[in-house]
């Protein structure tokens, strides 16, 4: 019978190992069922038979007070993070400084629970969280319970390994299933649903939670014979471990940026959750002349993709004036990284905005990037509340000049109507200057409040009358006469900027830089504008009353038009001097989006592009959205598309749209 019982043990072990490691059953679930109620009788009749790598001890049953402490006897070192492509860039030119070109091994970073296995002569000793990666936890009687990590070894070897516990999603959705038909709380994610598990003092809870685990590390190769990573983690594998199947080794940085855009873009394909991309150097010898950081080793580095929301802290709510004197509260956070950039301030859009949200000062609040770029507060977190929060105020004072502010009856907004109020003139000067306006290259925000508070600037004709002051101007600490040169020439050549970056710069209320353009090409000089009645202006597509309105009382007022009259004696163009609106069916009464990087032009160049042929642009996707036109690592504008099932063209086809002449 005992030679029946290692049979057994034998069989139920290859079984698991080719069901969970190898996706390659070799035989049926009713088989195994068989074997393993056999497996136990026997060991019901003989517990002192009982083996340490039999398929039984997966049940679970053993129950802890508390977990032991563990000392990693090679430290679990975490990784460094980057967040773009040039942080990753940086990586890689760290490497090559020091002489080496190296191959990288790319491995998915999975959205688990970092752990490392202990085997003495091939057999399952112990397991250990991180922990502070000198000292974790012992938890062995969970990891047991794991199908994919193996009890016994193919070869009789002493080692270590670390890895990731995690749940796949399927599972996640069937246990929440589960808990909601019986009334329970739901598990909230794959990361802590997995990490929860493990930390169960009863490991019969963690054996129903249907855990999983991939290997991806030896923390001493060399010791093995083993001159690559690549080679460890096909070591690892004949040993019997689960290796994740998507790694590769690349030769070079532009395929480790190829790799990340792939997995970036099918990452919610995958059966589990990832949250980066983690690049490793392959060589053990180059990894050891890079060496190591007091925390981090200098030949790896983790990927991690983009926060599409995260939680922060709300430390204060501000108040800024625009250039039409709109009062703005803002979010002041504490520094977290969204989408890749540090996110640090966030709009409040308006009074209504935070009482809706019910925001207080000191709250914890989730944020995101609305369309992917505005940071945006999407909720606070009620339950993280202390007590210590303080209450939202709106101001009823102009933060600047102290100036009543005003609201109408049928606005959401609070203005200051003091037309000298100098955050306005600064909002407006900031705003004439932008990139969409006239582009002056050299006067941003920070220079302007500077030349604004020394007296050089006032008015938008103040720009075009720096000059004058030059010499005062290369005399600043800061500047120089290169830098002012520059800025000097650019405010030259602003004056050849066609008429529709003019109308925008010019802060026109209701009137963007795609209106700006609707009105330029329909009038084609400021002239036949500034003569444009109510009635024609309504009648232009994509303009209607209010923004009609606007531009009639704004050319109305004397002092705007003396501004425009100003202006032409400096020399501004009054001009239209882009290209009359062609009319192409591929185009025309379309509204496109573009989404990712396009290697022939920019997007802005796209976008006008697009217009010039009778389609409009707007920045995200909808199912009224007629094509999105997708370049590299498009994103989830991308994935948003194919869910709606909106036309997709890819560069090459939008170019060859664009050459079709449908007049």
């Amino acid at each position: 019978m005992e030679e029946r019982y290692l049979e057994l043990i034998k069989i139920l072990n290859e079984a698991n190992y080719n069901y969970h490691v190898l996706d390659q059953p070799t035989i049926t679930d009713q088989e195994f069922d068989k074997y393993l109620r056999e497996l136990i009788t026997i060991e019901n009749e003989h517990p002192d038979w009982i083996r340490d790598d039999s398929p039984s001890q997966r049940i679970g049953g053993q129950v802890i007070d508390e977990f032991s402490k563990v000392t990693h006897e090679i430290p679990m070192l975490s990784l460094s993070n980057v967040f773009n492509e040039e942080e990753i860039m940086a990586f890689h030119n760290r490497i090559v400084k020091e002489g080496i070109h190296p191959k990288y091994v790319c491995e998915l970073k999975i959205d688990g629970l970092s752990v490392s296995l202990l085997y003495k002569n091939g057999k399952f000793v112990r397991a250990a969280t991180r922990g502070d990666g000198v000292v974790g936890e012992d938890i062995t009687h969970n990891v047991r319970t794991i199908k994919t990590v193996p009890l016994t070894l193919t070869e009789p070897v002493d080692i270590e390994v670390r890895g990731e516990i995690y749940m796949s999603k399927k599972t996640l959705e069937e246990i929440n299933r589960n808990r909601a038909e019986n009334h329970l709380p739901l598990l909230q994610n794959p990361r802590n649903a997995a990490a929860g598990s493990i930390r169960q003092l009863d490991s019969k809870i963690a054996a129903k939670r249907n855990l999983d685990c991939f290997i991806y590390h030896l923390p001493n190769p060399l010791d093995y014979g083993i001159a690559t990573h690549q080679e460890a983690l096909d070591y690892m594998q004949h040993l019997g471990f689960k290796i994740n199947p998507n790694n590769r080794l690349v030769d070079g940085i532009d395929e480790v940026l190829e790799f990340i855009g792939y997995h970036t873009a099918h990452r919610k394909e995958l059966p589990y959750e990832i949250d980066g991309i983690v690049i490793k150097v392959n060589s053990i010898r180059e990894q050891q002349e890079l060496g190591y950081t007091v925390k981090y080793p200098k030949w790896a580095t983790a990927y991690k993709f983009p926060a599409e929301e995260v939680l922060t802290k709300l430390r204060d709510i501000i108040f800024t004036v625009g250039r039409t004197g709109q009062i703005t509260p803002n979010a002041v956070l504490d520094p977290v990284i969204v989408m890749g950039s540090t996110v640090s301030r966030a709009t409040l859009h308006n009074e209504d905005f935070v009482k809706e949200r019910d925001l207080m000062i000191g709250d914890i609040v989730s944020i995101r990037k609305a369309g992917d770029v505005i940071p945006e507060v999407i909720e606070v977190k009620k339950e993280r509340r202390t007590g210590e929060e303080q209450p939202f105020v709106m101001i009823h004072e102009c933060p600047i000049c102290g100036s009543t502010l005003q609201k109408k009856p049928d606005q959401v907004d609070y203005f200051c109507l003091n037309e000298k109020c100098p955050a306005r003139n600064i909002e407006g000067l900031v705003h004439f200057v932008s990139r969409n306006a006239m582009n002056i290259d050299g006067l941003g925000e920070k220079i302007i409040e500077d030349f604004y508070n020394l007296g050089y600037l006032g008015t938008i004709v103040d720009i075009y009358s720096l000059g004058q002051h030059r010499e005062d101007l290369t005399l600043l600490e800061g500047y120089g006469e290169k830098s002012i040169d520059n800025l000097l020439l650019s405010i030259e050549d602003s004056k050849k900027n066609s008429l529709e970056r003019l109308l925008f710069g010019l802060g026109i209320a209701h009137v963007g830089s795609k209106t700006a353009k609707i009105l330029a090409s329909h009038y084609l000089t400021m002239n036949h504008l500034m003569e444009a009645t109510l009635e024609q202006l309504k009648d232009i597509p994509d303009v209607g009353p209010i923004i009609a309105q606007s531009v009639v009382l704004y050319f109305q007022d004397p002092d705007h038009r003396a501004l425009i009259e100003e202006l032409k004696q400096l020399g501004i163009n009054m001009n239209y001097l882009g290209s009359i609106v062609s009319q192409n069916e591929n185009f025309v009464g379309k509204t496109f989006v573009v989404t990712g990087t396009l290697s022939s032009m920019t997007r802005e160049e796209a976008k006008e592009a697009i217009e010039q042929m009778g389609g409009k642009t707007v920045d995200s996707v909808s199912k009224k959205t007629g094509v999105v036109i997708v370049g590299e690592n498009p994103g989830s504008k991308y994935e948003k598309a194919q869910s709606f099932g909106i036309p997709i063209w890819n560069e090459d086809e939008f170019i060859e749209y664009l050459k079709t002449d449908t007049n």
